[in-house]
């Protein structure tokens, strides 16, 4: 009984051949010819009695049906179509680049990428993708080193050449070293410069969920950033195409409260030393009477001792500032000597 033929798989290719053809049907053991329209394949392999896979050779364009030749007769035959290959193109990747770990969903735009068989970046295949249309599929990244890939698509009439737009981009993840300071008043403010490495193309410096007020990117290694109000704890993140960095430790200090100076009047001669209770005084840095600076010592964090500076006599409004910012004042009274 002659073989039989019911599919082929692809039913098209280049007029160039070289499409790999899956023929499957009945009877197929000891064939001993595959032919594309009356031209012999360019090979085949016959890998059971219900399959071979061809190789389809040149051809001009137009129908060749696939007939199997075994020495019990000629099969019938099944449709195939050779077409004048008209490659891919790739025109646009977007977007354009994406960490170095894969899994960026993109868009492909070009031409003929109906019936695409592969997409590949530096000829590592894409974790999956979509023909969405002739000019359009949907890709996800593999993992791949930084720099530069070329991402090709391949078609039944050949694989896209290398154009500008066809490169995607890895980008290495930021690393983050350290941010000076480390501490802002709650109210936020300063400006932190962060350093690290691959801090180009940031999107975002966050200071725990919280984006920076404003930041700019000096180089690969520096970034400065305006912190926004926060309270507590904070990591800060900055994110690029690469990914999110790891986190650094950030702390918002809440302002000193000052609650009592004893004793609360004086001499107006230098040297009364003075109590100053209150909270949040551990990272003061600096205890004024009005606008005098003076010296002072850290007992706890609730306590500081200060020697009063002389003056004319009068209330004046004693402040400590801390890391925090500076307590709201409170009053201290020199009193004049009497006079005979």
């Amino acid at each position: 009984m002659a073989p039989t033929v019911s599919t082929v798989s692809p039913t098209q290719g280049p007029t160039t051949g070289g499409t790999t053809v899956t023929i499957t049907g009945a009877g197929l053991t000891g064939a001993t010819a595959v032919r594309f329209g009356s031209t012999p394949a360019a090979s085949y392999t016959v890998n059971s009695s219900t399959q071979i896979t061809a190789v389809a050779p040149a051809h001009s364009a137009g129908s060749a049906p696939v007939t199997v030749v075994s020495p019990t007769g000629t099969s019938n035959s099944a449709p195939y179509t050779f077409i004048t290959a008209v490659l891919p193109t790739i025109t646009a990747v977007t977007p354009p680049n994406g960490p170095t770990s894969g899994g960026t969903t993109l868009t492909l735009t070009g031409t003929g990428l109906t019936g695409a068989t592969a997409v590949s970046f530096n000829g590592t295949p894409a974790s999956s993708f979509t023909v969405n249309s002739a000019t359009l599929i949907t890709a996800v990244t593999p993992s791949g080193s930084a720099g530069a890939a070329e991402v090709t698509v391949t078609t039944p009439s050949g694989q896209s050449a290398a154009s500008p737009g066809a490169y995607f981009f890895y980008a290495a993840p930021p690393v983050l070293h350290s941010a000076t300071p480390s501490s802002s008043p709650t109210a936020g403010g300063p400006t932190v410069t962060l350093t690290g490495s691959n801090l180009l193309n940031a999107s975002a410096v966050l200071f725990g969920p919280t984006n920076a007020v404003t930041y700019t990117v000096v180089s690969d290694t520096q970034i400065n950033a305006t912190v926004p109000g926060g309270t507590g704890a904070a990591q800060i993140t900055v994110v690029t195409p690469g990914g999110t960095s790891n986190p650094l430790p950030f702390a918002y200090v809440a302002p000193p409260t000052l609650t009592a100076v004893v004793p609360a009047n004086g001499p107006t001669s230098w040297g009364t030393v003075v109590t100053l209770t209150g909270t949040g005084f551990s990272t003061a840095s600096a205890v004024r009477f009005a606008m005098s600076a003076v010296a002072f010592t850290v007992v706890s964090d609730t306590r500081i001792t200060a020697t009063v500076p002389g003056g004319a006599a009068g209330a004046v409004t004693v402040t400590v500032t801390t890391q925090g910012g500076t307590s709201t004042g409170l009053t201290y009274t020199r009193v004049a000597e009497p006079t005979i």
